[in-house]
């Protein structure tokens, strides 16, 4: 039996269920709130709202539900390692729940379970108002606390929190369209008809991959790249899948898969990394690919430099496997040999890398890199010169 269901399953909602009837009472209700307090609404709302910090708001749901699914734990014990009899497991909660429920409705939130992430991670402590979680900024997890010893001490029902912050996180969405759609039609402004140089578009993706919070955007260049040129490829790039989304978990190779378009087998996957690629990471994609004979390459794209000795050791792969290509690139040269290669398409990969980046959740690409994109494009529009 599921752990999080074991209690009296028969007479009560689900987790889901839960969440599902605290959206649908908090699409019905917004601007209203049923919590009178307004030193816990402001909490709520600091938690919810702060820019610095989208992990609070993740744990605050998987406690609000657990304890609004099982009225007899304590929500403030988040760690089955305390072991009392009242103890939840948040991270469980968190992971199973919580993160569907924001992709589903693609809410602004973290992209992984908050239970994961240095104030969360390997507590076995209850959380109570004075405890110090040491995160970043304080005043958002000093809210947290005390939003939990609110429930704890019965000044607010832990589903009422439930409800409040879901609220909250569905106006910070419609904010954060409509700032999207300012900057949008500011940009729309600039574009005269003359098409950006390809090192013009080079520079605008140089910067974006600069910015903290930018490890999605090299998988949407190459899925760009492919869904522009796949008539001339011959070659389409599969489903993406979610960002958080584990390699063990979806049984993926890589971050994107290509197949040829006459047929569905995969023939080259591409790994994206943040860091240097290290001959490790070669060994461990060979682990994964051997046992696929239709792949022909396997694609590493790193932002940061590549070391000639790595890419010697990618080199004599080839022999080793028996004809499965590995090759470790740079990221922007990749990119930039494209554009140069399909100048004609040059335009059309600006704009649709745009889209993919703008219709990216929260949870993949935050607000702020969606903004910088536009404000990026703007500025090199506003100097264009007719190429």
């Amino acid at each position: 039996m599921d752990k999080l269901q074991s209690r009296d399953n028969k007479t009560k909602p689900s987790p889901n269920e839960i969440l599902e009837q605290a959206y649908q009472e908090a699409t019905s209700t917004l601007g209203v709130s049923t919590i009178k307090e307004e030193n816990i609404r402001e909490r709520i709302g600091l938690v919810s709202q702060g820019k610095g910090n989208k992990s609070c708001v993740r744990a605050l749901l998987a406690c609000a539900l657990a304890k609004t699914y099982d009225p007899l734990l304590d929500i403030r014990k988040p760690y089955t390692k305390i072991g009392t009899p009242d103890v939840y497991s948040g991270r469980d909660y968190d992971e199973k729940y919580i993160g569907p429920f924001i992709l589903k409705y693609a809410l602004p939130c973290n992209e992984t379970t908050a239970f994961l992430t240095p104030a969360f991670r390997n507590r076995n402590t209850t959380l109570t108002a004075t405890f110090d979680l040491v995160g970043r900024p304080p005043q958002i997890y000093s809210a947290f606390l005390q939003l939990l010893a609110d429930v704890h001490e019965n000044k607010v029902l832990a589903n009422d929190i439930l409800i409040e912050t879901i609220k909250s996180l569905i106006f910070n969405k419609s904010q954060n369209e409509l700032r999207i759609r300012e900057l949008y039609n500011n940009l729309k402004k600039e574009i005269s008809g003359n098409i950006l140089a390809a090192e013009a578009i080079i520079k605008i993706i140089e910067h974006h991959l600069s910015l903290s919070g930018s490890s999605r955007l090299p998988v949407l260049i190459v899925a760009t790249i492919y869904k522009i040129a796949e008539k001339y490829l011959g070659e389409q790039v599969l489903p993406l899948e979610a960002h958080n989304a584990a390699d063990k978990q979806t049984g993926s190779l890589g971050d994107l898969h290509i197949t040829r378009n006459d047929n569905h087998h995969i023939v080259t996957v591409y790994e994206m990394k943040n860091r240097p690629v290290t001959s490790n990471d070669i060994e461990l994609a060979l682990i994964k690919i051997t046992q696929h004979p239709s792949i022909h390459n396997y694609i590493f794209i790193s932002t940061e430099n590549v070391e000639q000795n790595v890419k010697d050791y990618a080199s004599k792969m080839y022999a080793r496997t028996g004809g499965i290509e590995i090759v470790v690139l740079d990221c922007l040269d990749f990119l930039r040999y494209f554009l140069h290669l399909f100048y004609r398409l040059r335009e059309a990969f600006i704009d649709t890398y745009q889209e993919m980046v703008l219709n990216e959740p929260e949870s993949a690409v935050s607000q702020n890199i969606k903004e910088a994109l536009l404000l990026l494009r703007t500025a090199a529009e506003k100097t264009n010169i007719s190429q």
